[in-house]
């Protein structure tokens, strides 16, 4: 699980990732209002902790622009100003939790691990062997059979595939996506994921310039759908 932290003080910032690191969590950290929302756009994170008073641009502003691109990806506002006013305006901006300063740190790791939790029954888990259409998927052997008849499908192959259906219906970003099957090890272009997706309707499809499950969303990912 990835966690972005926005503080701008040095010293909670780092006993923040500290304690957040000791629980497994990947942390990336920044003091910086503009730099939070260049990460935002170009990573992908299971969750935010937003200091609502930032150089440049408020934790306010950033949770609204997230909010605009992403509706799932739980957010935790933090503030010195325990007033009912802020803690509205943070919620109405999209904030899922409001904690004051100063906190007690194992209420924040509480709030932070039922966060996740929480966003994490949003996927649905599949079958080991998967069906849709006319097409079956073993995510164990690999195995699959398609509008070819048997194949092979790749680990990655595989990977992105369970990924897709797990959130099906829903669209799937190409950062959720590098995240997820390829990590921040090895980072491929974004056209490497274009060429899976190719693959697939070329594997799965009847009008593979028609596709009836793996449809594009332009500027953001990929949807599964599947009405059987």
């Amino acid at each position: 699980m990835r966690i972005l932290l926005v503080e701008d003080e040095e010293n909670i910032r780092d006993i923040v990732k500290l304690n957040l690191e000791m629980e497994d969590y990947e942390v990336v950290s920044t003091g910086n209002g503009m730099e939070a929302i260049k990460l935002t756009n170009e990573q992908h994170f299971d969750l935010l902790i937003l200091d609502v008073m930032l150089p440049e641009v408020d934790g306010f502003n950033i949770c609204e622009q997230v909010r605009l691109k992403n509706s799932e990806v739980p957010i935790i506002m933090l503030t010195a100003k325990d007033t009912p006013k802020d803690r509205i305006q943070g919620l109405k901006r999209g904030a899922d939790d409001y904690l004051t300063k100063p906190f007690n740190l194992e209420e924040l790791l509480l709030r932070v691990a039922n966060l996740i939790k929480r966003s994490k029954k949003q996927s649905r888990p599949v079958e080991e062997i998967f069906h849709f259409g006319d097409n079956q998927v073993n995510f164990t052997t690999y195995e699959a059979v398609g509008n070819q008849g048997p194949f092979r499908l790749t680990k990655k192959e595989a990977m992105l595939l369970k990924l897709l259906a797990e959130r099906k219906d829903e669209v799937v970003s190409r950062q959720q996506i590098l995240q997820a099957v390829w990590g921040y090890d090895v980072y491929p272009s974004t056209r490497t994921i274009d060429n899976f997706i190719l693959a697939f309707r070329k594997y799965f499809e009847k009008e593979p310039k028609e596709p009836q499950f793996f449809q594009s969303v332009r500027g953001v990912g990929y949807r599964f759908v599947n009405q059987g």
